[in-house]
């Protein structure tokens, strides 16, 4: 948004602005005099859901979000139209029976009713009162149009809900009950009695629910616990038939009896397998040759056995002869033969065979004994294993059955104890849950500070935004263009200038730019134009062009008036300027100024000017005739290097884009082209198609917005 165009459509209703906000304040002034005084009453009620001295269990985890749902749901019950219409017909009961303290004076429909009517009145109140019943339009219909009563008294419900304000302050244990009304016998009465009948509904409420829930969960608790024994009765039942205490502790003891008991056999068939071994190598030595038990001497044993018995023999003739000498010696000579072969046996064979035999025997034995015992063994781990697994491979069919009943067990107690927790959670939710007391009751109140300020003060200011508000929509609505950024955006082009409007029938430049009085028009033009001048100049030098085309959208935007200004302009800088223009009002001078103007068309015959001082002056054809009807291009074209040549810049004054045939022609010439552009105009749909062809036009250096207001 651009705000200084804003604040210029501020500025111009500025006196709107002011005068409405002050005629509202004036008028709000008189209008507050006679409002009555307002009186204030505000209960208190406390909930026990925050409050750790009203809790059983004070160790107790507070939930803040389900709080906070609690106290919004309370609220919302507050709000119920069943609530609010007790408090109505506790009003209108009120008034009716005590006639002398009536809070508010009667209505003309109460007014009305004789003394027997407004009887029968309380009455109909009272019924619906004592059974709470809701008051509708369908009231209207019996013989005393028993809403329109409430609502004549401003009992109704939406009187209300309107000046009713309920609130809970965050992480407070309390809920503020505050009505505002004319009377503070009312407002304390609207207060408390309204708590109080909340209270005792909500609580009857609530405590129904709770019983009708506890009985529930009380007829889920048994049924659970009547399943569980069923189940748990089952498997009993089925463990005590099948002689089985505990299936996996069993199960897991016989297999563990099983792995020890064919440990015991393995090691007992590795010890076979070794005795057997060592028997083999026994009977071996004692079937073979094996020096230490059979001996290499046998020959000289049975000579040494021989030569025993020969001395045996001599020994009985030695004695059976008497002793002789000669048998002595042949004893002594034998005794002698058997000694010497005895020590050679000795001397060839350091161990006895029979020795080595009988050691060899004994170990045979021996490991006879212990093959055997070995043997008897592995027969006795057999006999045990077959039992075992047997009495294993017995529980196996049971153990299917005893995990489904152990399952169904498992989750009878499951479910059981779940609903025992419920059961419990509610007991004690019961007991500790919500505690609603009113804390402090509604007393009647001075009367609240006057609001007449206020009213003031937001009369002011709403009336003032309100016309702000006006000003801004007239000024988003209005399309016109008023400054060079609006141009800019709406063309999507470039702006490069801005001229101001120029009062008065003076239209000599001249006069303009030799003006010395205090003129601040002309000196704002004269700035101005020297800025657009340097634009111009230093965009047209930047490529050494010579030819300035300008144009605008519609005739009467000014161009002409431009033309002849920056003619003037870029004469003043010393350069020297060939003018093609409209007629124009011109005045003679000696120097730099705008010279008695030629025709252009007849320079076109004769390739003959006659230049001026500075500044030269050709006049289109103003029958509008084509320039190409006139003279082909290349005449034109060559037209155009000898003017080239003579002057050093050419501003053409082109036609209108809305003449676009003309314009088309004087612009294939132009080397530079802007577009003047009025202030204050809109920049129409179809407009759009002309700035996009300008735009498009090679050499267009942007726009320049004429006739500014300075006073705007």
């Amino acid at each position: 948004m651009d705000i200084k165009s804003f604040l210029r459509v501020v500025k111009k209703y500025k006196w709107l602005l002011i005068l409405v906000p002050i005629t509202v304040v004036v008028i709000t002034y008189f209008l507050v005099q006679n409002l009555p005084k307002e009186y204030s009453s505000t209960v208190q009620i406390s909930t026990g859901l925050l409050d750790p001295s009203k809790k059983v269990i004070t160790n107790e985890n507070v939930d803040l979000y389900q709080v906070s749902q609690q106290f919004s749901s309370i609220i919302e019950k507050f709000k119920m139209k069943r609530n609010i219409n007790l408090l109505s017909y506790n009003l209108i009961l009120h008034d009716l029976q005590n006639p002398k303290k009536s809070f508010r004076k009667y209505s003309d429909k109460i007014d009305s009713l004789n003394a027997n009517q407004r009887t029968e009145v309380i009455n109909l109140f009272q019924e619906k009162l004592v059974t709470k019943s809701i008051l509708t339009l369908a009231d209207n219909k019996g013989k005393y149009k028993l809403y329109d009563l409430v609502e004549s008294m401003g009992y109704g419900e939406e009187t209300f809900r309107k000046n009713i304000d309920i609130s809970h302050l965050e992480n407070s244990d309390y809920i503020n009950i505050e009505y505002v009304s004319e009377n503070p016998e009312l407002s304390a009465y609207v207060v408390n009695n309204y708590a109080a009948d909340f209270i005792t509904n909500y609580s009857g409420e609530v405590s129904v629910n709770q019983n009708n829930s506890m009985g529930l969960l009380d007829s889920v608790l048994k049924q659970k616990e009547s399943i569980m024994n069923t189940k748990n009765n089952s498997l009993a039942s089925f463990k005590r038939n099948k002689g089985v205490l505990n299936l996996d502790e069993q199960s897991a003891t016989v297999y563990g009896q099983i792995n020890t008991y064919e440990a015991q056999k393995t090691e007992l068939l590795r010890s076979i397998q070794s005795t057997q071994s060592a028997l083999s190598v026994i009977n071996g030595k004692l079937r073979g040759n094996d020096p230490l038990t059979a001996g290499s001497s046998r020959a000289d044993n049975r000579e040494i056995v021989r030569l025993k018995k020969e001395r045996e023999n001599a020994t009985s003739v030695w004695v059976s002869n008497g002793f002789k000498a000669n048998d002595q010696a042949k004893v002594d000579s034998l005794t002698r033969i058997i000694q010497d072969k005895s020590n050679t046996n000795y001397d060839e064979n350091v161990y006895d065979p029979r020795a080595s035999k009988q050691a060899l025997g004994t170990q045979k034995t021996a490991l006879e004994l212990q093959l055997a015992q070995a043997e008897a063994g592995v027969s006795t781990i057999d006999r045990q294993l077959s039992v075992l697994r047997a009495r294993y491979n017995s529980m196996v069919p049971y153990d299917a059955d005893i995990q489904n009943y152990q399952r169904e067990a498992d989750l009878a107690t499951k479910e059981y104890m779940t609903a025992l927790d419920q059961y419990h959670q509610n007991e004690a939710g019961r007991i500790a849950g919500l505690q609603l007391k009113i804390e402090q009751l509604g007393l009647p109140g001075n009367a609240e500070p006057s609001k007449k300020i206020i009213y003031l003060a937001g009369s002011g200011f709403g009336s003032f935004f309100l016309c702000l508000g006006f000003v801004g929509l007239i000024f988003f609505l209005d399309d016109k263009i008023v400054s060079s950024r609006q141009l800019a955006s709406a063309t999507n082009s470039k702006s490069i200038g801005v001229l101001n409007r120029i009062e008065g029938n003076e239209r000599s430049i001249r006069e303009i730019w030799n003006d010395k009085s205090d003129n601040l028009n002309y000196d704002i033009y004269r700035d101005m134009l020297r800025s657009l001048r340097f634009e111009v100049d230093s965009l047209m030098s930047a490529d050494d062009s010579k030819i300035l085309g300008i144009t605008s959208l519609v005739s009467g935007e000014g161009k002409t008036f431009v033309a002849y200004s920056l003619a003037y302009g870029f004469a003043m800088t010393g350069k020297k300027i060939l003018l093609i223009a409209d007629d124009a009002p011109v005045v003679k001078s000696d120097s730099k100024a705008l010279a008695v103007s030629q025709n252009f068309q007849t320079f076109l015959i004769k390739k003959e000017i006659q230049t001026e001082d500075l500044i030269t002056i050709m006049n289109k054809n103003t029958s509008g005739n084509s320039l190409l009807e006139m003279q082909s291009i290349k005449n034109l074209h060559a037209g155009f290097d000898v003017l080239r040549n003579q002057f050093d810049m050419i501003i053409i004054d082109v036609n209108s884009l809305r003449d676009i045939n003309i314009a088309k022609e004087w612009l294939l010439f132009t080397e530079k082209n802007i577009a003047v552009f009025e202030y204050g105009k809109e920049l129409r749909d179809t407009d759009k198609e002309l700035v996009d062809y300008i735009k498009k036009t090679p050499g267009f250096l942007g726009w320049v917005l004429n006739k500014v207001h300075l006073n705007s």
